[in-house]
């Protein structure tokens, strides 16, 4: 989890392979990443990174878009499932990403704020063909590796990804 020290190794394999640990550096900033391509992002010990929004439309995932990527569960960080998640900034030759969904934590809200989750209402957008109203988490950060994205879904608009960022730094300070 953020503030216990650092990244874990998130794996769906993580069980069956040994961890193979490597760095990505960003200046002085210095993330984790496991055996396979997505990790937690401590912002408690490495800080935000620069939030920018920088959608280009080149099937590259970019700041302000959503992309679907292998996400893992908090509760077992070896298991997890491909889910759509915001794309908030480049760092080190991955990507800082606030995974999404288009469940209403808004029912739930004292469930999810006794166990330190929050989130942010979205709205619909082009990454969802039903068009559900989605929400993107705010208290967990992911860096993930480029080469995981599966797919692209389309962008946050850019209000909505400033009110995105805003929260966020609301959130981590």
């Amino acid at each position: 989890m953020p503030g216990r020290g650092g990244p874990r190794r998130t794996s769906p394999d993580a069980g069956r392979r040994g961890a193979i640990s490597r760095s990505v550096s960003s200046g002085e900033q210095q993330v984790e990443a496991g055996s396979r391509d997505t990790v937690e992002y401590d912002v408690a010990r490495i800080g935000l990174p620069q939030i920018e929004y920088a959608p280009r439309g080149d099937d590259q995932p970019d700041p302000g878009e959503v992309v679907w990527t292998w996400v893992p569960y908090d509760d077992d960080p070896t298991q997890g499932k491909d889910r759509p998640v915001l794309v908030l900034a480049q760092e080190g030759a991955g990507l800082v990403v606030a995974q999404m969904t288009s469940k209403d934590h808004d029912v739930d809200a004292a469930d999810e704020a006794r166990y330190g989750r929050r989130w942010i209402d979205v709205g619909p957008g082009a990454w969802d063909a039903r068009g559900r109203p989605s929400e993107v988490r705010l208290d967990r950060l992911l860096w993930v590796d480029p080469s995981a994205v599966r797919r692209e879904g389309g962008a946050l608009d850019r209000a909505r990804f400033d009110e995105v960022a805003a929260a966020l730094r609301a959130q981590h300070g």
